[in-house]
């Protein structure tokens, strides 16, 4: 306040505070809108250019969901499109393709948004940023597409299958016309385009499968994600955390329940809430970490002691390495290392900020482990296929000759791991893909080519929609004998 009167200053704030308030923020169309015109398929992350621009609105969650479900199901939207709406996508400008996709995804995804409003705003937003002509275009397939929507939310049992865009396990919105290629012929076209998914990877997963649970895969790649938090049992139980959530008017179910056939006997929760994880109650105290129920499982499967020493030779960015700290009540000796020296930075924040005390991180190039180690987790880069719900890019990025490439990064770690263990030392191995090349068909060729080691167990998750949801992943212990 230096230098100004208390009337100088009071105006001034005044005008601030004015200057503030009639700030005109955007809505969730718009963001999302702004999102998906700058974002590369190449080269970017939704999540990253979404985040840049979600304070420029007060719908941050509505924007994410558009976002992240137009996204999610392009395929779909797209065949919605060409098919009902009777354009050509090569011949719609991106700005004005991007509009129209969001509002194919309101219309089919969101049977809750009132129509009128979906296609008002596309038709306003169009107006705004290429003129009154492309408005009209805009608003006539809309309408075209719209007037084609027997129902927009029907029990799939009732639903014709080849004019139902599936909503998820119960629903769909249904059109007044077929479609969509014949379930019942080809299993692997129809799944690929009403879940958006790659041909290919579908004809895997139902030759690996079969056609049951391929369909359970595709619903559990398509769901929305629920978030689900470990209590840092180092400070807090489940009990007393989902106590402070609940003190905050924040709703959790903890996924030990009854009805989570999936993975029973957990103790993470369920979290539902709009606020960002960093702003929920617990989170600068330490006193929870997010972790996909999926993903908690190789730590217990391994069953760490404390009297170990355990090396994470893929640590980045901390979770599974604070998970063994706090499985072995913080006396485990535990190296973390990563060749990601970047991502490396995130292992020690998230120690600093859990209070753990157990873990020593060590750069990469540092390390030196012969045969010094009770244990190795070895969490090892993979295709990512059994986390498809929330790697929204990943289903148009992933290919055959990727995870090819990436058995080879796979094996050779494992071939580090080994060397790294005592005798009747462990290797915990575990992916995010449920792709068998990257499992337990590269586990079993490494035992048989490593005639020292032998397999102690291993399980496979599979993506799900059921119940609280999951992701999908794999885990093995390999014992050197």
């Amino acid at each position: 306040m230096a230098g100004l009167t208390i009337t100088q200053y009071t105006i001034r704030t005044t005008q601030y505070d004015k200057t503030v308030l009639n700030k005109k923020l955007k809505t969730a169309r718009n963001i999302a809108a702004e999102t998906l015109e700058r974002f590369d398929l190449k080269n970017d992350y939704a999540a990253t250019i979404l985040n840049k621009l979600l304070d420029e609105t007060n719908q941050r969650q509505r924007a994410t969901d558009i976002v992240y479900g137009t996204l999610r199901n392009y395929l779909a939207i797209d065949t919605v499109l060409e098919k009902i709406g009777e354009c050509t996508i090569k011949r719609i400008s991106p700005k004005l393709l991007n509009i129209i996709r969001i509002a194919i995804y309101e219309l089919v995804y969101c049977p809750q948004t009132a129509k009128y409003s979906i296609l008002n705003e596309a038709v306003e937003i169009t107006k705004t940023i290429a003129g009154q002509k492309q408005a009209g275009f805009v608003n006539a397939i809309l309408r075209k597409i719209e007037r084609a929507v027997k129902n927009r939310q029907t029990p799939l049992e009732k639903a014709n299958t080849e004019a139902t865009i599936v909503q998820d396990l119960s629903s769909g919105c249904e059109f007044n016309k077929s479609f969509l290629p014949p379930a019942d012929i080809n299993p692997a076209d129809y799944f690929s385009v009403v879940f958006s998914l790659p041909k290919w990877l579908i004809a895997d997963w139902r030759d690996e499968f079969g056609l049951e649970k391929t369909k359970q895969i595709c619903f559990g790649s398509n769901r929305k994600p629920s978030i689900y938090v470990r209590p840092n049992t180092l400070k807090i139980t489940a009990e007393e955390l989902a106590e402070k959530f609940t003190q905050e008017k924040i709703e959790t179910v903890s996924t030990g329940s009854p009805s989570n056939q999936i993975l029973p006997n957990e103790s993470m929760l369920a979290v539902k809430s709009p606020k960002a994880i960093t702003n929920l109650p617990g989170f600068t105290e330490g006193l929870f970490s997010v972790q996909d129920i999926t993903a908690s499982q190789p730590v217990k499967i391994l069953k760490p002691k404390p009297d170990w020493k355990i090396l994470d030779l893929c640590a980045a960015p901390g979770t599974k390495t604070t998970q063994l700290a706090e499985y072995t009540n913080d006396a485990a000796e535990i190296v973390a290392t990563d060749i990601d020296s970047e991502r490396l930075k995130k292992v020690s924040e998230n120690i600093k900020r859990l209070g753990v005390k157990s873990i020593k991180v060590v750069e990469y190039e540092k390390l030196f482990c012969n045969s010094q180690f009770n244990a190795v987790l070895l969490d090892v880069p993979c295709s990512n296929t059994g986390v498809l719900a929330k790697r929204i890019e990943l289903r148009r990025r992933i290919n055959k000759k990727a995870i090819n490439e990436l058995t080879k990064i796979q094996m050779q770690l494992l071939l580090t791991a080994a060397e790294a263990l005592k005798p009747n030392g462990k290797i915990c191995y575990s992916t995010c893909s449920i792709q068998t090349k990257e499992n337990s068909e590269l586990i079993n060729k490494f035992i048989t080519e490593n005639k020292n080691f032998k397999l102690e167990k291993e399980k496979l998750t599979l993506p799900s929609a059921e119940n609280f949801g999951c992701d999908g992943g794999y885990a093995a212990v390999i014992t050197k004998k």
